[in-house]
């Protein structure tokens, strides 16, 4: 009896430790939150554990942690993925945090050079994820014309050399972009952004090529189609059948940018389009915005032509708008040939006042199986892009609301509001299909956009019934409302409601690298 109750005390003792691991308080606990996973379909209330960086369990049962979050009331989900974000800053990244977003993605545009944008990214720290395509218009650029990386980047014509948007290139020169291109991909690109819609007049053949390449790497290519325009010839519809030809044809997995501008008052006839090339195992994918505007440079290709006013339905100069301005005819001309940098805002429908041009937004936002994405850009003043370690964002600081409001205009219209798509469908779209469109080339992404143990604690928590957008045309720099916590990595970036400055935890989202 002595030999066995020894026996018992020893074994006690050995596991103790085990015990007290176990016990062991989580870093953080979110408790009694409506838990929602996308992927499982789970919409219930559950304990959330998170520790160091990822998930560590979801139940029902208690739990303990160091940071303890009363989310009673509250929605937990997995974090905003945005599959376009051109404002690649930790100003940028900042505002998109008060938006929900914890992965800020610039792809269709991407990058050049991509190593050097991803050092710069890490040297200066991000509040959330970031990553980018590689440029392929940048690399162009540069072969064509001889320009320096920085201006490169540049979506207009230079004074000097040959107008690189409408030049097609020699076999010679194709094979040196490529070879650009293909760099860019050996640095960690997530695949390969496309500005077709800004070089018109570049070969059909250079873009076939670009897609064989995709093809071979095993990354998407990220395109704005070639054509804006309602009216025929080289109209958006043919746009799209270029699109969904070359990746019929090489294989290629093809993200359409925001199906919402590009096909302007044609999506009736362009969704089909798309749902059947789908149907037959194209690997096609979308992506939109909320708004009835977008925005851009002045000097691009976008607005050259004697009926591109035409092509866009009839727009008029005074539809585009300077810091909420609408442009005189004289000053949008000015403007054109002395400053064709100039970001500007393009309204192309009325959704506020026409109700089916807010019908066809909305064929682009519920398309089955598509991504929400912001399409958004940098924060300036004057025409400057702010210094990064700019905070509180100034009140007169100029972008398109997108760029601070997408997700939550998205949940509050369309999921509070409107009831036009289930709570579960809409985060799908801002979380779990962004993060499966790029999972096959991108490992990590595996791990985000769901809300399950062992995948990365970005974390989202808001309140459905006050979760909304606050900026607008007028007043783009307001953030939006009802987040209560964004957890980026396991560390929380806003705290009821607000943003700590004083925390970087975003990490790359970059391919392996040779």
């Amino acid at each position: 009896m002595l030999k066995t109750l020894t026996l018992g005390l020893a074994l006690a003792a050995a596991s103790a430790p085990a015990l007290a691991q176990v016990a062991q308080p989580y870093d953080i606990v979110i408790l009694e939150g409506r838990v929602i996973d996308p992927e499982t379909g789970l919409d219930a209330i559950r304990n959330v554990a998170i520790r160091d960086d990822e998930i560590a369990l979801i139940t029902e049962d208690p739990i303990e942690g160091e940071l303890v979050i009363n989310a009673t009331g509250l929605v937990v989900a997995p974090g905003f993925i945005d599959l376009h974000a051109h404002g690649q800053t930790l100003l940028a990244g900042r505002v998109q945090a008060l938006d929900g977003v914890t992965t800020a993605l610039e792809l269709e545009a991407g990058v050049y050079p991509v190593a050097d944008f991803y050092a710069d990214a890490a040297e200066e720290g991000r509040t959330i994820n970031y990553g980018a395509a590689v440029n392929w218009a940048a690399a162009r650029n540069a072969v064509l014309t001889g320009a320096e990386p920085d201006e490169a980047g540049a979506l207009h014509a230079h004074e000097d050399g040959p107008d690189w948007r409408y030049t097609p290139a020699s076999a010679e020169q194709t094979a040196t972009v490529l070879e650009r291109v293909r760099d860019g991909l050996n640095e960690g690109a997530l695949g390969i952004g496309v500005l077709l819609g800004y070089v018109p007049g570049s070969g059909r053949s250079e873009y076939y090529a670009l897609h064989e390449l995709a093809a071979a790497y095993d990354v998407p290519s990220f395109t704005h189609a070639r054509y804006l325009s309602n009216l025929e010839p080289d109209s958006s519809l043919e746009g799209f059948q270029e699109m969904i030809a070359v990746s019929a044809a090489t294989g290629a997995d093809m993200h359409i940018s925001h199906l919402n501008s590009i096909s302007l008052r044609d999506i009736n006839v362009i969704r089909p389009m798309i749902e059947a090339a789908q149907a037959h195992g194209v690997n096609i994918t979308v992506e939109a915005y909320p708004y009835g505007a977008g925005s851009t440079s002045i000097g691009t290709a976008l607005f050259e032509g004697a009926d591109w006013q035409a092509r866009f339905g009839g727009i008029e100069k005074s539809d585009f708008t300077l810091a909420g301005t609408p442009l005189s005819d004289e000053a949008f001309d000015r403007l054109q040939a002395e400053a064709p940098d100039t970001t500007i805002v393009v309204h192309f429908l009325d959704i506020e006042n026409d109700p089916a041009d807010r019908a066809i937004l909305s064929q682009s936002i519920l398309f089955p199986g598509g991504a929400i994405a912001s399409d958004g850009g940098d924060w300036m003043v004057n025409g400057e892009v702010l210094p990064a370690e700019t905070w509180p964002l100034p009140d007169n600081a100029d972008s398109h609301p997108r760029s601070a409001g997408t997700f939550s205009r998205f949940l509050r219209e369309y999921v509070r509001e409107r009831e036009a798509i289930s709570l579960s469908e809409a985060l799908a779209k801002t979380s779990l299909i962004p993060a499966r469109i790029l999972a096959d080339a991108v490992p990590q992404m595996r791990r985000k956009g769901r809300l399950q143990a062992g995948m990365d604690a970005d974390i989202v928590i808001f309140d459905l019934a006050t979760v909304s957008d606050q900026a607008t045309y007028e007043a783009p720099a307001r953030t939006s409302t009802g987040y209560s916590y964004v957890i980026v990595g396991g560390t929380p970036v806003v705290r009821e409601g607000r943003l700590d400055t004083e925390v970087r935890p975003g990490r790359p989202v970059r391919r392996p690298t040779q």
